[in-house]
């Protein structure tokens, strides 16, 4: 239960670092603890999209991933970032992405800082 928590507290600040850097991405809300709720909420629909779509569409388009060398990841991602952006909208949540391209940059934003925050903060103790 520790592991899921710290995992998705790494999201959370990814996601507050995209808005902060990312042009088209905004979190709306008045009180700093909206925000912080609002991240968590996002990053965990940003996971639960990440646990259940990535594999059906890694699945289905396996020959793009091999025809484009990996580079439809880029693609993917992006998409799957405005569709939480999307998710998010539809419950109410103050968090929006608007566009491809800055759903593009987040994702990338996002995915490099939840790997140097993971390399920083491992999610469960390491036995060897």
């Amino acid at each position: 239960m520790l592991a899921f928590g710290v995992r998705t507290a790494v999201v959370a600040v990814a996601l507050w670092v995209a808005v902060l850097l990312v042009p088209g991405i905004a979190l709306g809300g008045g009180t700093t603890a909206t925000g912080v709720v609002t991240l968590i909420v996002v990053a965990l629909i940003f996971g639960l999209i990440n646990a259940v779509v990535k594999p059906i569409v890694k699945i289905v388009g396996c020959a793009f991933y091999i025809l484009t060398l990996g580079l439809i990841s880029l693609v993917v991602n992006a998409l799957l970032f405005l569709l939480t952006g999307w998710i998010a909208g539809q419950l109410g949540l103050p968090f929006t992405v608007d566009g491809f391209w800055a759903a593009f940059w987040g994702a990338i934003v996002v995915g490099l800082v939840s790997f140097v925050l993971h390399v920083a903060i491992p999610d469960r103790v390491d036995r060897r």
